[in-house]
């Protein structure tokens, strides 16, 4: 399982998060991605994963983390997280998706 985090470089809830998304995501078992939209290759590369979920881009949190199954295939989305949580929220939330 992979999860995917949607981000901006200019959102300070983004920044917050990333001093622990990643780790938390591996200790739990999933490979993390991190997809900054001002990074054009990587947000090419994962485009269409975002629009599958979000078609307009409406409703996204800031960040959206995408738990997804072969992201470079034909992938499927399996759950989301939505906006800024602390660490203990985050790990217990993905922990869930990942179980379900």
């Amino acid at each position: 399982m992979h999860v995917i985090k949607f981000s901006s470089e200019d959102c300070g809830t983004c920044h917050k998060m990333s001093h622990y998304d990643a780790k938390v995501a591996e200790e739990l078992g999933a490979d993390f991605v991190s997809v900054m939209l001002q990074d054009t290759e990587a947000y090419r590369k994962y485009r269409k994963i975002l629009l599958k979920q979000y078609p307009n881009k409406e409703g996204m949190g800031w960040p959206t983390y995408l738990l997804v199954n072969d992201p470079d295939g034909e992938f499927s989305i399996h759950g989301e997280l939505k906006g800024g949580m602390p660490k203990g929220e985050f790990r217990t939330r993905l922990s869930e998706l990942l179980a379900a």
